[in-house]
């Protein structure tokens, strides 16, 4: 049978090396370095996408000199400790067959003090884009020093095993600093002319050729963005491209999308549409001669990636969040199985939205990324004694619980009251743009059908159909309520919404269910700050409806941040005529209308309104005793305590794989 997938699962060479597939996992940072070193966590992490199939992996990036620290787990800058950690992490990759390379980086501007204790260096002394300090204009002595410093981590990158090195000059970095004229104010020979703004980049890249040889791969990342007028043009781009591209020193080009100026695209949510980059990579790939183009940003199945190289408008693919989601990505679409592929969901919480934090990234869908070390990668060991599981609940952590103990070999039945799975998390599906929520639902039913997962729809037991339930072992996934008294974190005095007994009030969920009778003007609190509220509050904008957004917070989205994701959410909010009240709550509800107290100065208003929609913490549903006689218990996600759904599936794999 031929590949669905010809161009994408076709082997192509770079500088004599042969990769396996056109499928790479791109640079990014997994912040999971231990005291600066590579560990069992990055070592798992990085082992696991190569025994998934990816062609080529190319490392985290590490800083290539102390002013370009840039997060709590970056691995060691100008020490060669950092070799044998790296080698053991670079055989394990190459003994499953990838082609494994390491990325090189500095900020320059774009630092940060709390955690290099630098000052940034920069060609011109601008502000920072990633916090509020500015930066240092180099002299010509730390120009030279910071061109040592790349090519001296390309020799290290060598010893560690690595076949090459990508140079990053992507998003607004220290090269892009140079190359772009409002960023690079330099009279000197570093700034002006092209040939001027791209000496430091070429400096470098022949520094390394001529330092590692003529067998290492050597890649150049480079990202477009429309954001600004002062960021580079794709005409710009184009000619400083072939320019690098000329030397036949540059063995491929990875495009990205956005920058340390238009961050959002950085990253793209769902909210943003997919092959991001696909466009500017078909105008690149026409004018190199030598380099090989990589298409990024949204590249989120292989579907798209065999659409974009068989347009010909690349000629690899970097799907990086695809294979956080699914580290066996490639391996499964080499075989034919794409079907069986979990699909990232482009909602950027546990991977961008952990490291925005500082932490190392997970997968809000795949709770076993970044913890391949523990968990034996994204795989499963039978169970040394089978059981017969009853599953409580087809929320998010009872579809993992059956499908990770299904897959463990347990007899797995999972009753659901609502006729279709997925709870709570199904109705986020349902929100504008999220509909590939729905698409995992779909992943789920199809696993189960492969694993003999028995799935019983419209099914609600009592106390007494559990205990009588031939299963040996129930695992309790009933998730949580919306809380019937509406009660808001910030009035903690308050055990219920006053004039909750008006009527016309509602929970999210009734929203999204299509239960509630909501009228022309509705009131939306928020106290979440999370896509409950603002995806619900978004829902009935595109319904025609007039929304005013309560929040008690000091911006609508807040807890969304963290993805990259709340400004573009309020941009198409405010499109839709969406009224944002912000740092105020609800002290008593009319029935028409609502009184709002500003939490800044104690002044209440009356603001009328139609209905009210409540988005406040809802409450576990566990309405059974703590055990069932004869029958192992266990509490998993919303029913144990709520919270988003990234803790729920996490919960239901972990307890799987001790089952």
């Amino acid at each position: 049978m031929p590949s669905q997938h010809p161009h994408l699962t076709s082997p192509i060479t770079l500088r004599g090396t042969t990769l396996r597939n056109r499928i790479v996992f791109g640079a990014h940072t997994n912040n999971m370095s231990d005291m600066g070193l590579p560990g069992p966590r990055t070592r798992g992490y990085i082992t696991e996408r190569a025994k998934g199939g990816a062609g080529m992996i190319v490392m985290e990036p590490v800083p290539v000199h102390r002013t370009g620290v840039l997060t709590r787990g970056n691995y060691l800058h100008g020490t060669d400790d950092i070799i044998p950690a790296f080698r053991q992490v670079t055989e394990a990759a190459r003994a499953e067959g990838t082609v494994i390379l390491q990325q090189l980086y500095h900020i320059g501007a774009h630092g940060d003090s709390d955690l290099s204790f630098q000052p940034h260096w920069s060609p011109s002394g601008h502000a920072s884009y990633h916090d509020s300090d500015g930066s240092h204009r180099m002299t010509e002595r730390e120009i030279e020093e910071l061109i040592d410093a790349h090519i001296t981590a390309a020799i290290r990158c060598q010893k560690a095993g690595f076949q090459g090195v990508e140079v990053w000059a992507a998003y607004h970095s220290l090269l892009d600093q140079f190359w772009t004229p409002w960023s690079n104010t330099r009279d000197d020979q570093w700034g002006g002319s092209l040939e001027n703004r791209t000496r430091f980049s070429r400096r470098i890249i022949d520094g390394i050729r001529r330092a590692c040889g003529e067998d290492f791969i050597l890649g150049l990342a480079v990202s477009t963005s429309d954001a600004h007028d002062v960021t580079l043009s794709v005409e710009s781009l184009t000619e400083i491209v072939a320019l690098h591209d000329a030397t036949g020193q540059i063995d491929y080009v990875t495009c990205g999308h956005g920058g340390y100026l238009d961050f959002e695209r950085l990253m793209p949510t769902f909210l943003f549409a997919e092959k991001l980059t696909a466009p500017v990579t078909e105008i690149l790939k026409g004018v190199v001669k030598h380099a090989k183009i990589t298409s990024e940003a949204h590249v989120r199945t292989p579907d798209n990636a065999e659409t974009i190289l068989a347009s010909g408008q690349a000629d690899m693919v970097s799907i990086v969040r695809g294979q956080i989601a699914d580290p066996h990505l490639a391996a499964k679409t080499m075989a034919g199985r794409t079907d069986d592929i979990r699909a990232c969901i482009s909602c950027n919480q546990m991977c961008w939205g952990r490291r925005s934090r500082d932490y190392w990234i997970s997968c809000l869908i795949n709770p076993s990324a970044g913890r391949e070390w523990e968990w034996g990668g994204d795989r499963f060991t039978p169970a040394a004694q089978p059981r017969h599981i009853l599953i409580v609940g087809a929320g998010p952590a009872g579809l993992e619980a059956a499908r990770a103990a299904a897959e463990r070999g347990h007899r797995v039945d999972i009753a659901e009251a609502a006729p279709q799975i997925g709870g709570q998390f199904r109705l986020a599906g349902l929100q504008p743009r999220r509909a590939q929520i729905l698409d995992l639902m779909g992943w789920y039913e199809r696993q189960f059908a492969r694993l003999g997962v028995t799935l019983h729809l419209n099914t609600f037991l009592d106390t007494a159909d559990i205990a009588n339930h031939p299963a040996d072992t129930v695992v309790l996934a009933t998730g949580s309520l919306p809380d019937p008294n509406a009660k808001q974190r910030w009035l903690p005095a308050l055990p219920r919404l006053p004039g909750l007994e008006n009527g016309n009030v509602w929970s999210a969920e009734d929203v999204m269910r299509r239960e509630a009778r909501l009228g022309d003007t509705v009131i939306l609190y928020d106290e979440g700050g999370n896509w409950r509220g603002v995806g619900t509050a978004w829902h009935m904008a595109e319904q025609g409806k007039k929304v005013i957004l309560v929040t008690p917070d000091p911006y609508v989205g807040k807890e969304i941040t963290r993805t990259s994701a709340d400004a573009p959410a309020r941009q198409r909010l405010a499109r839709l005529g969406a009224q944002f009240v912000t740092e105020h709550v609800i002290t008593r509800w009319h029935g028409n209308g609502a009184t709002l107290r500003s939490g800044l100065t104690g002044e209440e208003t009356v603001i009328p309104a139609s209905a009210l929609v409540m988005a406040t913490t809802n409450i576990a549903f566990d309405p059974f005793p703590e055990t069932f006689a004869g029958k192992h218990t266990h509490r998993i996600g919303d029913c144990a305590a709520p919270r988003q759904a990234a803790f729920a599936f996490h919960e239901g794999r972990k307890l799987a794989l001790t089952l």
